[in-house]
């Protein structure tokens, strides 16, 4: 076997200091449950967030047809086709109500919601400034931030809270350095949907400290149940959402968006990012040195789409919806939920005095359920400050399994407090 030698050049020191993805974790020790002899029962995996069935019939062919055209193998504009940016434009008024003030110029499309994410960060901090992102977290992000040299300064959320951030608490995070506040609603990992009159405090909050509200809803065609927010409104659309009366959601908010889970397409990397065309120069400025363009193929198949996908992924929201009540009515009584929506449910694990680490290895390697602890979502030298009880929460994602496969973990995690031989609360 050869061997590795290692580089005679110096690496990036902000890149050493970034953690690395912790997902193959999980999947390292579900590669020991397939090598055991235990491994007769198949292996069922709620780790990742993953679209559990494909697109319609008509986008893959769409995107077949778009891939195979000739004129469609070169460049397009950094920030997206028109077409795209119209129809997403439109999209944007069925998700907010018709009074949501967004037009094409206010949308760029990107490689993905990461590298959106990425764009904004490089367009609104420089090394050494701050970004405040509330714990747990979205891994991508605090490795973003780090890696660009910009500190990441938490906000902890806590369970008997529901894992919602405190708008009061963010305010005394907030310093000269400040250059956003980041939220994710439905959150990962937590699930919790945050409701608009929260999202209307932060909104307040940042418009008064002048700083960016950056807030990535790659999930929120998966709220079934009213709308997101209001903040693309003039005005508030009730009286609990206590917007300034000049409020113009161009000069705080930026928003951000994947498709890949609405249509299902996750490996055709398509993101978008909402913002003010005042700044929207320097957005494309980024885009055009990181991508050039997004993938030109699924912009075109999917412009005149859009509006004939909206059954779809209603469907696919209500389907998930379903599996999250299943998911709760199914799980063992010593199984605790926390937060639940989009694709995710935060749970506390039952056994007393245990790492969700060591459970979720444990579940994985001899029980065959692939979970994620929630020790991958947060620092890990505070982890003891991440939420309460924090050790003890796992993720689950309800969408890349069908309802007999819930079922069935359920029934394993409950099989789990049987042989495992911890002390169970």
């Amino acid at each position: 076997m050869a061997t590795t030698k290692a580089a005679a050049f110096r690496l990036s020191n902000a890149v050493k200091a970034t953690s690395r993805p912790p997902i193959p974790t999980a999947y390292e020790w579900a590669e020991k449950y397939a090598a055991t002899a235990a491994a007769a029962r198949p292996l069922l995996d709620m780790s990742q967030g993953v679209p559990g069935v494909p697109p319609p019939r008509a986008l893959l062919d769409a995107l077949g047809k778009a891939s195979a055209l000739p004129q469609n193998c070169g460049y397009i504009p950094a920030a997206g086709t028109p077409e795209l940016r119209q129809a997403m434009a439109a999209e944007m008024k069925m998700s907010y109500g018709a009074e949501a003030d967004i037009t094409h110029h206010d949308v760029a499309v990107t490689a993905g919601c990461n590298m959106a994410f990425v764009t904004v960060a490089m367009v609104l901090a420089d090394a050494g400034d701050e970004v405040i992102l509330p714990v747990p977290w979205y891994f991508n992000h605090e490795m973003t931030l780090t890696m660009l040299g910009i500190k990441p300064v938490l906000l902890h959320t806590y369970a008997k809270e529901g894992f919602l951030p405190s708008p009061e608490r963010c305010a005394e995070l907030i310093t000269e350095k400040t250059k956003a506040i980041v939220l994710v609603t439905p959150n990962n990992p937590t699930g919790a949907i945050y409701p608009p009159n929260l999202m209307a405090s932060f909104a307040k909050l940042a418009r008064e400290r002048n700083v960016a509200l950056v807030v990535d809803e790659t999930y929120r065609d998966f709220i079934t149940t009213h709308t997101p927010h209001h903040l693309f409104s003039r005005l508030p659309s009730a009286p609990s959402e206590v917007i300034p009366p000049e409020w113009d959601w161009r000069g705080t908010l930026i928003h951000l968006f994947s498709f890949s889970k609405s249509y299902c397409i996750p490996g055709h990397r398509l993101g978008l990012i909402c913002a003010s065309p005042d700044i929207m120069p320097s957005i494309v400025k980024v885009l055009d040195s990181l991508q050039i363009c997004a993938p030109r193929a699924p912009q075109v198949a999917l412009a005149p789409l859009l509006p004939t996908l909206r059954g779809f992924v209603r469907e696919t929201a209500e389907a998930v919806a379903h599996r999250h009540t299943l998911f709760k009515a199914r799980l063992p009584p010593r199984w605790k939920i926390g937060s639940q929506g989009g694709y995710y449910a935060f749970v506390r694990h039952p056994f007393a005095g245990k790492h969700a680490n060591e459970v979720c290895q444990r579940l994985a390697e001899e029980i065959g359920v692939v979970t994620l602890p929630a020790g991958f979502f947060g620092p890990k030298g505070e982890e003891d400050q991440t939420v309460m009880d924090e050790d003890r929460w796992v993720r689950f994602s309800v969408a890349n399994v069908d309802d007999r496969k819930v079922e069935l973990v359920c029934e394993r995690l409950a099989e789990s407090e049987k042989v495992f031989g911890w002390d169970l609360d």
